[in-house]
C-alpha cells in the first residue's frame, strides 16, 4: 500500500443505482487496496444543498485531521465546479473525473465561464475518449486529459435458463416464442428508445418483439406536468440536470398504440437476476442513442454490462459507446440515427453464417478480458502516483 491518501468526494454513490454511481461507488472500495482512503460522499441523508454548503468545511476538516492526503478527487464535473471557489487546501493534488453530461451540458455561464477554469485542477480523467475530446475542445488544455474507461462486473452467470425467462415474461404478460430485442435504462432522449421503436421496429421481421427495461412511469406524473408548463429552454436544463426522462412521455404514447404496443413491452425496473436471465436468452441487445444537442453518452456502461451476461450488441456509433464497442469484437456499431441501417445490421440475426452461441461466448471473452473495475482502479492510482512524482521532482529540495 502507498504512503499517501487520497480524498475521494462525490456527490452520486450508491451502487445499485449504476453509471456514475456504480463507478464512483467501485472505484472508492477498490482503492483500499492500492492507498489509505477518505471518503466524503453524499448518501442522502441531508439536503444535497446542505451537502454542497457544508463541502469547503468538511474538506478541511479531514485534511487537517489526515495529514498524509496529498490526493483529493472530485467524481463529477459538477461537484469540481463547486470546488473551483474552495479554499484552504491548494497543498492537494486535484483529481477530476468527467463523464460527458458534465462536460456538455448546455448553459452559458457554465460552457464559457466555468469549463475552462479546470485548467486550474492537476488532472481530469475522462471516461471515454469521446469525453475527453469535448472537454478539450472547451478551452481544457490537452495535456492535463487522460482517458481510463470504466470498468464492469465480471460476477455474470452463463447458466442457460429459458424457463426462468417464460415465467419472467408471462408475469408481464409478454407474448412468448417470440425473437427478444432488449433496449435497457432510463428513458431518455439520447437512448433513442422511441425513435427505435417507430423508425425500426416496423420494418424487422414481426418474430422480433422488443422488451425495454428501466424506471418507468406508464401514466403521467406531477413532475411531467410541472415541466410541461416551464419554458423550453429552462424545461431542457432541468431535465438534463435532474435527469428527468425526457423520452418517457413519446415512449408512453408509442406502447398504448397498437401500431406498436403488439411489438414492444415495458417490464419496469427487475432485479439484477432477472435482468441476467433476459440478457443471457434475448437474440440481441440493442443501443439505439440519437443525437441530441447539450447531452452526451459518456461511455455506454449498459452495452459492456449486456455484453459481458452474453448478449450479442447493437449500439450506435457515436460519443463514448465507441470506446466501450469495438465493432465486431464486443458487438456490431450501427449508424446512429439511420433507420436502414439499423434494419440492415440487424439483418446479421438471420443471415449470419456464424453460430450464434459461438458468436456470444466470443464476445463476451473480448468484454471480458478489456475492462474491469480493477483495471479502472489501476489506471486511477498509476496516474495519483505519477502527479506525486512529478510534484516531488518539482520540489526545492530535489532541484
Amino acid at each position: 500500500m502507498s504512503e499517501f491518501s487520497v480524498l475521494f468526494v462525490s456527490h452520486k454513490y450508491p451502487p445499485s443505482t449504476g453509471g456514475m454511481e456504480k463507478q464512483s461507488y467501485e472505484l472508492i472500495t477498490r482503492m483500499h487496496q492500492y492507498a489509505k482512503v477518505y471518503p466524503l460522499v453524499y448518501e442522502g441523508s441531508e439536503s444535497i444543498i446542505q451537502f454542497f454548503r457544508k463541502l469547503n468545511r468538511r474538506i478541511l476538516d479531514l485534511v487537517h485531521q489526515h495529514a498524509e492526503i496529498r490526493i483529493i478527487h472530485f467524481n463529477d464535473g459538477l461537484i469540481a465546479s463547486l470546488a473551483l471557489y474552495h479554499s484552504g487546501y491548494d497543498h492537494l493534488k486535484k483529481v477530476v473525473t468527467v463523464h460527458g453530461l458534465d462536460v456538455v451540458f448546455p448553459l452559458g455561464f457554465y460552457q464559457r465561464k466555468i469549463l475552462p477554469r479546470f485548467n486550474r485542477f492537476d488532472q481530469i480523467i475522462a471516461v471515454s475518449q469521446a469525453t475527453a475530446e469535448e472537454i478539450i475542445a472547451r478551452g481544457v488544455e490537452r495535456h492535463r486529459v487522460q482517458v481510463v474507461a470504466n470498468g464492469i462486473d465480471h460476477e455474470w452467470s452463463n447458466e442457460r435458463t429459458m424457463d426462468k425467462i417464460d415465467a419472467l415474461l408471462q408475469k408481464h404478460r409478454v407474448p412468448l416464442g417470440k425473437q427478444y430485442l432488449v433496449l435497457l435504462g432510463r428513458p431518455v432522449k439520447r437512448k433513442g428508445f422511441s425513435w427505435f421503436i417507430k423508425e425500426v421496429l416496423p420494418h424487422l421481421n414481426p418474430k422480433y418483439h422488443v422488451l425495454l427495461i428501466g424506471p418507468f412511469m406508464p401514466k403521467i406524473s406531477s413532475r411531467e406536468r410541472l415541466f410541461s408548463i416551464i419554458p423550453a429552454r429552462w424545461q431542457q436544463l432541468l431535465m438534463l440536470f435532474l435527469g428527468h426522462p425526457s423520452d418517457q412521455r413519446a415512449l408512453r404514447a408509442l406502447l398504448q398504440n397498437p401500431a406498436y404496443s403488439e411489438r414492444a413491452s415495458h417490464l419496469g425496473k427487475i432485479v439484477t437476476e432477472e435482468l441476467q436471465v433476459v440478457l443471457l436468452e434475448a437474440t440481441a441487445f440493442i443501443m439505439p442513442n440519437i443525437s441530441v444537442s447539450g447531452d452526451m453518452e459518456g461511455f455506454g456502461l449498459v452495452c459492456l454490462e449486456a455484453s459481458s451476461n452474453g448478449a450479442i450488441v447493437f449500439a450506435a456509433e457515436m460519443e463514448g459507446i465507441t470506446d466501450a464497442i469495438q465493432h465486431q469484437k464486443n458487438g456490431f456499431l450501427v449508424k446512429s440515427g439511420n433507420p436502414a441501417a439499423w434494419i440492415e445490421s440487424l439483418d446479421r440475426l438471420d443471415n449470419n453464417t456464424q453460430d450464434i452461441s459461438t458468436l456470444r461466448q466470443q464476445f463476451r471473452d473480448y468484454t471480458l478480458a478489456q475492462f474491469s473495475w480493477d483495471k479502472m482502479t489501476k489506471g486511477y492510482f498509476a496516474i495519483f502516483c505519477s502527479l506525486l512524482e512529478e510534484h516531488i521532482q518539482k520540489t526545492p529540495e530535489r532541484i
